[in-house]
Order: structure tokens, then sequence, then C-alpha cells
């Protein structure tokens, strides 16, 4: 099977533009340390993915449907309704991690909690650094 696209796709954009213009001051606030957090815990630098996704990183992947492409490694994005962490990628220490986190609810890639007053952020570092550790040993990644 070919390539197929994503419809995610990495955007010219910058980041602090975008969280800029969120109009929720404590989802604005909490974008901004996220940004900062996230690079922290991975090094790499911030790229929108799509119009919302803040990305660190890329991996490329494919399924045992020979579907496959590229996408972030990691990421965030300061939604209406909650900051969404893509940060669950079935690491070793990913229930464990999310035990101490605090409250936050979680999806199938994704982890979402409404503020960060809500966990502890050194477990969320732990848990981005582990996410990309597991990422990089699972599939073939890169920087931008």
């Amino acid at each position: 099977m070919t390539k197929a696209d994503n419809k995610t796709k990495p955007a010219r954009q910058s980041p602090e533009d975008f969280i800029a213009s969120v109009e929720n001051e404590t989802r604005r606030q909490d974008a901004y340390r996220l940004l900062a957090l996230f690079f922290e815990a991975t090094g790499l630098a911030p790229k929108m993915w799509g119009p919302s996704i803040i990305g660190y990183g890329r991996y490329h992947y494919k399924y045992e449907s020979g579907r496959e492409g590229d996408f972030m490694l990691t990421g965030f994005s300061p939604r209406k309704a909650n900051l969404a962490l893509y940060v669950l990628s079935g690491s070793p220490a990913e229930k464990e991690q999310l035990a101490r986190l605090g409250k936050h609810k979680t999806g199938k890639a994704c982890l979402y909690i409404n503020k960060l007053a809500d966990i502890h952020e050194d477990v969320l570092a732990e848990m981005i650094r582990d996410d990309v550790q597991y990422m990089r040993a699972k599939y073939e990644t890169w920087e931008e």
C-alpha cells in the first residue's frame, strides 16, 4: 500500500502566535507553560501540526494494514474544553504515572486535563520523556 496522506500535517504558523490567539486566559497561560515543559522534556523545537496542535519531533509509522505515514512524536493542543496532550503511546511506566498524575481523563492516545493546576507537572514531564524514549525505540524518528 502506498503512503497515505494524513489530514494533520505540519503548518507554517508559529506555536507562540497560535497560543496568543487562545481566548481562555487560563488555557492560554497553561499552553505557554506546556510549550516550555515539552521543550524541556524533549529538547525538540515546537512546530504546528494543522491549525491547533503543537508537536515535537516526527516519527514514521506503518500499520499491519499497510497504511503508513508521518506524525508528530509528542505534543499538545489547548482546546476549548480542555488541554489535549499526545503522550499516551503505551510506554511501560504509563499506568503507574497516570496514577500519580492528578485529575485527568484518557482517550486512545490522548491525555485530557482541564488545567495544569489539576496535575503534578513533574509527573507529566516524566511521562513526556518516557513517551518520547518509547517512541524512539519503536519507530524511525527525527527532529524537524
